[in-house]
C-alpha cells in the first residue's frame, strides 16, 4: 500500500514483510508492547562511510532531525531509491514502525516515498492497511499497518533525486505475545593501552524485556596478566592491566534463560620514555640528492611562485580568497570603506602556508643554481610585500581572522561561539602560527615582526579560553598542534617556561571536544576515542596534537588513545602509498579494511599523518614510525604536484591521478611545499644522549647542539635509488655521544606482506671499519667518541617486493603491488598496451632510467602473455598522459568542505554548498595508471 501527500509536500508509501499476515487478536493487545528493533540485525543495499546501520537501532532519542550525534545511518552520496531491512534470530509479531529522519540541512533531505515489507516465507510483500502521515522532521513517524509476523522487515525509500535519505533512528513495534530473545551485547572497539593507563570500556548490553536476575559483566578471557575492573558489572567501566601483551576481555550478558557475550581485543604496551625527544627546527641547509634536488627545484622554482601568484589573484571565481581578504581586513580595521571577505571562511589558511613555505625554501642553498637563486629573490620581495599586509589585518588584541573581522555582526556577532565552530577560528590561526615559526628560524630571530604577531593571537586565545574562561573547541583541528608547537619553539628561544601557556591551552583545547560528531571527532573525550574516524584531515591533525599532549604531559590515558589511534589507522585503514581517508566518509575514513583503489587520500591528510607519525617517533623513540612516515613522504604526498611543479591533486587515488593548476578549495597548495621542504625535521631528532637519523637524503645539516657542541651532519647517498648511505659527522668539539641510525622495516602495516621479506643492513662501519650493528627499537646505535671528519657507513638492502594485501581489503584482493626499497609503483597505459592483465610470476627487476621522468629506477617484469611490463615509481604517476593541463580538476561528486561554516561571514554564493566543481573522481572508464596489478596466482 502507498500512503501520498498532497501536491507540493513529500509522499508517504508503506509497506512490510513477514511471513504472515496475523489477524487481530483481543487478546494480544493487552500484551505491553515493545521496540523489537532492539534485537535485530540491521543491513541495507548501501550506507555512507561515514554512517552505520548499527545507528538504525542503537536506541538514541533524537532531539531534532538534526542530530546525529549519537550516529545515523545515511546513503550520501547516493540518491537513487534504497533499501534497509531488519532480520531476528526467530518470528517476531508487530503491526507498527517508528522512523526519525535524518535532515542534516545539506545533503540529506526527508524521503519522498517509503514502503514497508515483510517477508512471508518466499518474498518480500507489503504490509496491509499502512496509516500514517507524510514523513516530516523533528519528530518519530508513526505508522501502523495489519498485524504481521515475520523475522526481516524491510523499508523502501525514495528520496526526492537530489538528496540522498537518512534515519536517525527505526522502532518496530510488538504486539501480542514476545519471543524470548537473548540480550543484545556489544564489547566496543579494539584498542591499546598503555602501562599504568586505563581503557574506557563503553560496552552496550540490552534486554527486550528486563526482568529481576539479568546480569551483565566484564571478565578477562586471555591475556598475560591480570585485569582489574572499576566495576566488572557494569557495560560502561574502566579496566587496568598488570603486564605488556594481547588480552581479550569478555562482555557478557543473561536473561530469561538466554546468555551472549562480546570479545574486545586489548594491546597493552609499555609507557614511552619519560623525556620525548627534541626537534631538530629546519635552518639553512643544502640538498645533495638527485632526486630531492629535482623535487626541490620544481617547489621553489615553479610551485611556490604559482601559489603566490593566485593567492594574489582578485578575479578569481572558483577557490577565491588571498591576500585581497587581508587588505579588506586591514582597511575595516582602520575604519575605511571595504569589500566583503571572498571565497572559503577558511580562505587565510592557503596565504599563511605560502608564507611559511617561502620561509622554509629561503632556507634551502641553491648551491649555485641560478633559477632557484632568482627565484628566492623574488620571494624575500614577496615576503616584504606581504607582512605589512598581513600584519595589518591583525585586530588590536592579537586575534586574526579576516572572515571574523569582515563579517556582518549579525550574522556571526562573538568570537569563540559553539554555533560558529565550522568557522575555522583555530584552523587558521595554527598555520599563522606556525608561520612565524619558520619566519623565525629563517631571520635567525633578527625580525620578530611575525614571532611577536604569533605571541599576541597566541596570548589573546590564552586570555579569553580555559578554565573558568570560555570552553570551546574548533571544528577543524590545528590550533591545538600550532600551539604545542609554538610553545616548545618559545621555550627554546626565550626560555623560563614562556610557552608552557600555550600547551596548557591546546590540552584545554583538545579535552573540550565533547558532545559532537564523528566527522570532527568530537564525539567522545580525546582519552576515549579508539578509532580513527571521520574527516581524515581534521582527524589527523587532532591526533598529532594529542599526541603531542601525551608526549609533553605524561598523561596515560591520552598516550592510551593516541596509541589506540595510530594502530586503528594504520593497521585497518591505511592505504600501501601511506595514503589515508577512503572518501567512504565525506572526506574521511570508512570502515576498517575498507579501502577502495578510488581512494580519496587528500594531500593535507598526508601532511598530518606525517605530523602524527613524527610525533610518535618523539614519544616512543621508535624507527617504527619513522619508516611510516617516509613511506607516506615518499609516495602519498611526493606526487602530489607534478614534476615540473606546475599542477597538484587534491586527492591521490591508487588508480589514476588528476592534476590541475587550483581547486576550489586549495587547503593543500601550500601545505605540500612546506611539509616536503622542511627535511632537515624530518631527518633528524635529537635525544639527551645522541642523535636520531630518520631519512636517507643526500643533504648538509646543522642540527644544533649534541652534548654541548654545534654538530653538522652531511649525508651522501643516492637513496631511494640506491641503499649505499655515507654519513660525516662534523661536532664542533670532540664528544662521546650515540648516533642512531634508522634500520628501515618494509613490514610498516599488518595489512600488508610482501615478498621477499627486506630489513636490516648488508654493512655497517666508521672511518672504514665494520663495527657490530646494536638495533634497539629499530635503530643502529653507534656509541663512541666522535671529531669533525668522522664518516659513518652502511648499506640498505634494495630489492624488489611483492606486495600483498589483507585479504579482508576487497579492493586488493587476487592482486599485487610492487615496491622497490620505500617507493611504491604503478604500471601505465603509456608504458605498454594493457595493465589489465595478470603480472607473471618470472623475474623483477630494477633498472635505472636516465632519461625517464627526469631519472628514475624502473622495475620490469613480465606480463603473464609474454609481454614486458615496465613500472614506474607512484610519485612519478600520470605525468605523461598529454592531456591538457586544467585549470580546476574535473569531477563527477560533490563534496562539502566546510560543512557548517557560516555564509554570512563570506556571503561568498555557493563557497560553502555542493554547488562548487568537485575532486576528481576516476571512475566509469579504463584506469591509465594503477597500483594494485592482478596476480596471476
Amino acid at each position: 500500500m502507498i500512503l501520498k501527500a498532497g501536491a507540493g509536500t513529500a509522499l508517504a508509501a508503506i509497506a512490510v514483510q513477514g511471513f504472515a499476515a496475523s489477524p487481530a487478536d483481543p487478546a494480544k493487545a493487552k500484551v505491553a508492547s515493545v521496540n523489537l528493533a532492539k534485537v535485530a540485525i540491521p543491513s541495507g543495499a548501501h550506507v555512507s562511510g561515514d554512517t552505520s546501520f548499527a545507528a538504525l537501532n542503537n536506541g538514541a532519542e533524537p532531539t531534532s532531525s538534526a542530530d546525529a550525534a549519537h550516529g545515523a545511518y545515511g546513503t550520501w552520496p547516493r540518491t537513487d531509491p534504497q533499501a534497509i531491512e531488519y532480520r531476528w534470530t526467530q518470528p517476531v509479531s508487530t503491526d507498527a514502525i517508528e522512523v526519525y529522519w535524518w535532515q542534516d540541512g545539506q545533503g540529506i533531505g526527508l524521503p519522498r516515498s517509503v514502503r514497508i515489507l515483510y517477508w512471508d516465507g518466499s518474498s518480500f510483500v507489503p504490509v496491509r492497511n499502512a496509516k500514517g502521515a507524510e514523513p516530516s522532521a523533528d519528530h518519530f513517524n508513526r505508522t501502523s499497518f495489519a498485524p504481521v509476523t515475520t523475522d526481516q522487515l524491510r523499508l523502501e525509500v525514495t528520496g526526492d533525486g537530489a538528496k540522498s535519505i537518512g534515519v536517525l533512528q527505526w522502532r518496530v513495534w510488538s504486539v501480542g505475545a514476545v519471543p524470548s530473545f537473548a540480550p543484545v551485547v556489544a564489547a566496543g572497539i579494539d584498542r591499546s593501552v598503555v602501562l599504568g593507563g586505563q581503557t574506557y570500556l563503553a560496552g552496550k548490553a540490552d534486554w527486550l524485556q528486563r526482568a529481576p536476575g539479568d546480569i551483565v559483566r566484564w571478565s578477562k578471557a586471555s591475556g598475560p596478566g591480570t585485569v582489574a575492573f572499576a566495576d566488572a558489572t557494569s557495560p560502561v567501566t574502566r579496566a587496568t592491566v598488570s603486564a605488556p601483551g594481547d588480552y581479550i576481555l569478555r562482555l557478557a550478558a543473561a536473561g530469561r534463560g538466554k546468555s551472549t557475550d562480546s570479545l574486545i581485543h586489548l594491546h597493552a604496551v609499555a609507557a614511552p620514555p619519560a623525556k620525548r625527544l627534541d626537534v631538530v627546527y629546519t635552518t639553512r641547509y643544502a640538498i645533495h640528492s638527485s632526486l630531492w634536488n629535482a623535487r626541490a627545484k620544481a617547489l621553489i622554482v615553479n610551485w611556490i611562485p604559482h601559489c603566490i601568484a593566485y593567492c594574489e589573484r582578485t578575479d578569481l571565481k572558483i577557490g577565491e580568497g588571498g591576500l585581497d581578504n587581508f587588505i579588506e581586513a586591514g582597511k575595516a580595521l582602520r575604519g575605511e570603506p571595504h569589500d566583503r571577505h571572498k571565497g572559503y571562511v577558511f580562505a587565510n589558511a592557503w596565504v599563511h602556508q605560502t608564507v611559511e613555505s617561502m620561509c622554509i625554501a629561503l632556507m634551502v642553498d641553491p648551491q649555485g643554481d641560478a633559477e632557484v637563486a632568482n627565484a628566492q629573490d623574488r620571494m624575500r620581495g614577496t615576503l616584504t610585500r606581504w607582512i605589512p599586509i598581513i600584519l595589518a589585518a591583525q585586530e588590536p588584541d592579537g586575534y586574526l581572522h579576516t572572515a571574523y573581522t569582515l563579517a556582518n555582526r549579525a550574522h556571526w556577532p562573538e568570537r569563540w561561539s559553539p554555533e560558529h565552530r565550522g568557522d575555522h577560528e583555530g584552523y587558521v590561526a595554527g598555520y599563522f602560527i606556525e608561520s612565524a615559526i619558520n619566519h623565525h628560524t629563517l631571520t635567525n630571530g633578527r625580525d620578530l615582526r611575525l614571532y611577536n604577531a604569533a605571541k599576541r593571537l597566541a596570548d589573546c586565545w590564552v586570555a579569553n579560553l580555559g578554565p573558568s574562561k570560555k570552553a570551546w573547541f574548533d571544528g577543524h583541528q590545528e590550533m591545538e598542534q600550532a600551539l604545542v608547537r609554538f610553545g616548545r619553539f618559545v621555550n627554546d628561544v626565550e626560555g623560563d617556561g614562556r610557552g608552557d601557556a600555550y600547551i596548557t591551552l591546546a590540552r584545554f583545547l583538545l579535552d573540550s571536544r565533547e558532545g559532537g560528531s564523528e566527522y570532527d571527532q568530537s564525539h567522545l573525550p580525546p582519552e576515549q576515542q579508539y578509532e580513527a574516524v571521520g574527516h581524515a584531515v581534521r582527524a589527523v591533525y587532532f591526533y598529532s596534537g594529542m599526541a603531542d599532549i601525551a608526549a609533553e604531559t605524561g598523561d596515560r590515558d591520552y598516550q592510551s588513545a593516541a596509541m589506540s589511534l595510530w594502530d586503528n589507522m594504520v593497521n585497518r585503514k591505511y592505504y600501501v602509498t601511506g595514503g589515508v581517508g577512503s572518501g567512504d566518509t565525506a572526506e574521511g575514513f570508512g570502515e576498517d579494511y575498507a579501502l577502495r583503489n578510488d581512494a580519496y587520500c587528500e594531500s593535507c591528510s598526508s601532511c598530518g599523518l606525517i605530523f602524527f607519525q613524527y610525533k610518535m617517533n618523539l614519544s616512543y623513540h621508535d624507527a617504527k614510525y619513522a619508516d611510516l612516515y617516509e613511506e607516506t613522504m615518499y609516495n602519498a604526498l611526493l606526487g602530489s604536484t607534478d614534476l615540473a611543479g606546475r599542477t597538484f591533486t587534491y586527492t591521490n587515488p591508487l588508480n589514476d591521478t588528476e592534476r590541475a593548476k587550483w581547486h576550489v578549495c586549495p587547503c593543500c597548495v601550500g601545505n605540500i611545499p612546506r611539509t616536503l621542504l622542511m627535511m632537515p625535521t624530518w631527518a633528524y631528532v635529537k635525544g639527551d644522549d645522541g642523535l636520531y637519523v630518520n631519512l636517507f637524503v643526500g643533504s648538509r645539516i646543522d642540527v644544533g647542539k649534541i652534548a654541548g657542541t654545534q654538530v653538522e651532519m652531511v649525508q651522501d647517498t643516492d637513496y631511494p635509488w640506491k641503499g649505499a648511505v655515507a654519513i660525516t659527522v662534523n661536532p664542533g668539539e670532540r664528544r662521546h655521544f650515540s648516533i642512531r641510525v634508522r634500520v628501515p622495516d618494509r613490514r610498516t602495516s599488518r595489512l600488508y606482506t610482501a615478498e621477499p621479506e627486506v630489513k636490516g643492513l648488508l654493512r655497517l662501519s666508521v672511518n672504514g671499519v665494520t663495527v657490530p650493528v646494536r638495533i634497539e627499537k629499530g635503530y643502529a646505535v653507534i656509541t663512541r667518541d666522535w671529531a669533525r671528519g668522522d664518516r659513518i657507513e652502511f648499506e640498505l638492502p634494495m630489492t624488489v617486493q611483492r606486495v600483498k594485501g589483507d585479504p579482508r581489503i576487497e579492493a586488493t584482493r587476487g592482486k599485487v603491488a610492487l615496491r622497490y626499497g620505500p617507493l611504491v609503483y604503478n604500471v601505465e597505459r603509456t608504458d605498454q598496451a594493457r595493465i589489465d592483465i595478470p603480472l607473471a610470476t618470472t623475474a623483477l627487476t630494477p633498472h635505472w632510467e636516465d632519461d625517464l621522468l627526469g631519472g628514475v629506477t624502473v622495475i620490469r617484469g613480465t606480463w603473464a602473455d609474454g609481454s614486458p611490463m615496465t613500472a614506474i615509481p607512484n610519485f612519478a604517476r600520470m605525468n605523461r598522459t598529454g592531456d591538457p593541463i586544467r585549470e580546476f580538476p574535473s569531477g563527477e561528486e560533490t563534496v562539502q568542505y566546510a560543512p557548517g561554516a557560516t555564509l554570512g561571514a563570506s556571503d561568498a554564493a555557493g563557497a560553502n554548498t555542493k554547488d562548487s566543481p568537485p575532486p576528481p573522481v576516476q571512475r566509469g572508464r579504463s584506469p591509465r595508471s594503477v597500483v594494485w596489478i592482478t596476480d596471476v596466482t
